[in-house]
Order: structure tokens, then C-alpha cells, then sequence
């Protein structure tokens, strides 16, 4: 009997052993059978930045002349970044463009 119960112990301990080491695919699982990888997270792309510019300066400028932008009422002195690349606006004269009610940038004077 001794025998017997040591056998059966023995047994039982060496399936147990063997069920922690062996791993069985679940046939239920989506991905049974399949070789899975690591995917990336998904971003959003970026989204291009919002720009009201244009990329070559509007031709007429020239000395003694802003660049008014009519959607703001700021005008731009020569050989700022937005003389002439706004999308709406004009050259004038620096005095013409206070007297119409524009304002330099940040309210400062170009002359």
C-alpha cells in the first residue's frame, strides 16, 4: 500500500511539473496559432501648422513703403518677416497706413 501511495504521489507531482512548464494554446483564442509582435502605438499625424503667409514677398514694395495687412490693421516694415507675405494686403506709405488707421507691429514705427 505504501508502495502504491508513494507511486500515486509521485505521479501527481511529476503531472503537475510537467502542466507548470507546458503551455497549451488556447484553440478559442483570437490568437491561436498566430505569431504575434509588439505593434506601435498609434499616433495621429501631425497635423501641418496653420500658416497665413506667403512664401515669396508681394512685388511694388520698395523704400518708404509698409506692407499693410488688411485682416489684422498692422502694417510690416521692409525687411521684416511678413513685409509682402500676408495674404491680404498692400504696400503704402507709413504715414498713409496711420492716417487709414493701421498700426505698426507691437505699435511701433518703422522710420
Amino acid at each position: 500500500m505504501k508502495k502504491t501511495l508513494a507511486l500515486l504521489v509521485s505521479a501527481l507531482l511529476a503531472t503537475a511539473a510537467f502542466a507548470q512548464t507546458t503551455t497549451v494554446p488556447n484553440p478559442l483564442s483570437p490568437s491561436a496559432g498566430a505569431v504575434t509582435s509588439q505593434a506601435p502605438a498609434k499616433t495621429a499625424p501631425a497635423k501641418p501648422a496653420k500658416t497665413t503667409t506667403q512664401t515669396t514677398e508681394a512685388p511694388g514694395g520698395g523704400p518708404g513703403k509698409v506692407w499693410v495687412n488688411s485682416a489684422s490693421k498692422v502694417y510690416h516694415c521692409a525687411g521684416t518677416k511678413y513685409y509682402g507675405k500676408t495674404k491680404k494686403g498692400e504696400y503704402m506709405a507709413e504715414a498713409d497706413a496711420k492716417a487709414k488707421g493701421y498700426h505698426g507691429v507691437n505699435g511701433k514705427a518703422c522710420s
